[in-house]
């Protein structure tokens, strides 16, 4: 989509500057004379003889005119300032969006109204005006059904910017609750839409509904069970069917193929699903979809995320969508060690290896804050620092617990091929220690036994280096 035009520069004199001073929205240049005018025009487009044409005549209702396209899209980057955001809402102009929403069948008109919703609602008090009317509440719930992306975009941009005002947030979480049809309209986009932007501020909306709400959530999670609650689990043979994790995974594919880097909100979508059981039996028992997720997250770390040959310092861009990923991961690890994708011969040295790698880029970022924070007198940088810092800790506390469940299940066969291909060489078995020492000591003495059997020298060596482990062997 082009841009939307700025408005033209005040081609006055001072003179005219002088006369037209009262006719000026707050402090800014913008005339009141003229948007009222356009908001004029656009009654005039919804009114009742306007829209009772014939059926000859829908085509033309569903273009808009040139002239008008550029004035109203004018208002639209005129609505990011606050001044003329109030001067709308003081004039009624939601009402008017609501009209246009409500009767207009002209794609664009109806993704600039809501576009410029979006913006007012951005400013608190307008946030909250917009979010007590009931009716323009409902029709902009309604703009969801659309089939025009543009439009779902802006409807889904207005929404994560109301579900972000705590004032807000519980109004709209009830209202969409009292919606089923939303579920299947989120769902379907996330299923079929190739268009990324609008599935990336779609997943936004998800996550801050499951984040808000995990009630709706678990809702949404059950909702698509091809099984009847009331039916008893022994009269079905089929395993249910989960209809919102194959399209949070379709969506994640998508977003993936065009940048990896958008996939966060998805993968702590999934990060959701597995705070609670039904979240992870939707996940895991999920016909196929178990295993295309942990292909999927198993190649992101493996083969995408924070390489060999990436330096350290990209860990700091990468360290909420890997905590995300490793997170779900080994929620599946967990809980469905009989899974054949999930066998220890497949999976375990490949995850050892990406897990190690990203505990060193963690050591790595965390020694560099501490030394600018020496030097760094600036309150907010520190602030930043110490942000950055919790983010790093949360990571590592999830590697950590991660490692320590594959550890658990090696096998000596499976130490004996890590050793001999370099994924449980010193250096990363150190590494390894250092982190897990000393909350996962029994983890770690009990692979040092295996290790014995496989590589005494090397166990002996590793002893040697840590000899507070207390190994019997």
């Amino acid at each position: 989509m082009d841009r939307n035009p700025s408005p033209p520069p005040p081609g006055r004199n001072k003179e005219e500057e002088e006369v037209a001073g009262g006719d000026c929205i707050g402090s800014t240049v913008y005339s009141k004379h003229w948007l009222f005018g356009v908001l004029s025009g656009l009654i005039q487009i919804v009114s009742p003889e306007n829209t009772k044409s014939s059926s000859d005549d829908e085509e033309q209702q569903m273009e808009l005119d040139e002239e008008m396209e550029n004035e109203i899209c004018r208002v639209w980057d005129m609505s990011m300032d606050e001044d003329v955001a109030l001067f709308l809402q003081e004039f009624n102009a939601p009402d008017i969006f609501m009209g246009v929403l409500a009767k207009s069948k002209c794609p664009r008109l109806r993704e600039i109204c809501v576009g410029i919703l979006g913006n007012m609602a951005c400013f608190q008090e307008i946030c909250v005006s917009i979010s007590s009317d009931e009716n323009l509440g409902q029709v902009l719930l309604h703009c969801l059904y659309d089939s025009d992306p543009p439009t779902l975009l802006e409807t889904s941009r207005l929404l994560l910017t109301c579900l972000s005002q705590a004032e807000v947030a519980s109004v709209w979480v009830e209202r969409i609750r009292e919606h089923p049809a939303i579920y299947d309209s989120i769902c379907f986009i996330m299923s079929s839409s190739t268009n990324v932007d609008l599935l990336v501020k779609v997943g936004e909306v998800v996550d801050k509904l499951f984040d808000l709400d995990e009630k709706l959530m678990l809702e949404w999670v059950r909702n698509g069970a091809s099984q009847p609650l009331d039916q008893p689990q022994e009269e079905s043979e089929e395993q249910p069917v989960f209809r919102l994790v194959p399209c949070i995974l379709e969506a994640a594919k998508q977003v993936r193929s065009e940048n990896p880097e958008w996939l966060d909100v998805y993968m702590h979508i999934l990060q959701l699903l597995t705070t609670v059981d039904d979240g992870i039996q939707a996940i895991v028992h999920c016909p196929d979809t178990g295993k295309d997720i942990w292909n999927l997250l198993f190649d992101l770390v493996c083969h995408e995320f924070c390489q060999s040959d990436d330096p350290p310092i990209i860990l700091q861009e990468q360290k909420t969508v890997l905590a995300s990923v490793f997170s779900v991961l080994s929620a599946i690890y967990a809980s469905q060690t009989e899974q054949e994708y999930l066998k220890i011969e497949k999976v375990d040295l490949p995850l050892i290896d990406s897990l190690i790698r990203v505990l060193q880029n963690v050591e790595q970022c965390q020694k560099k804050p501490e030394k600018l924070a020496e030097s760094n007198t600036d309150e907010t940088k520190k602030t930043d620092l110490t942000q950055d810092d919790f983010h790093l800790k949360i990571l590592k506390d999830i590697l950590c617990e991660f490692l320590s469940n594959i550890f658990q299940a090696l096998t000596k066969e499976t130490v004996a091929q890590g050793v001999k291909e370099g994924q449980l060489s010193k250096q990363k078995c150190s590494s390894a220690f250092q982190n897990l020492l000393p909350f996962y000591s029994p983890v770690v003495e009990d692979f040092i036994k295996i290790l014995h059997e496989v590589d005494k020298a090397l166990a002996d060596d590793l002893e040697k280096s840590f000899p507070g482990l207390k190994v019997q062997t």
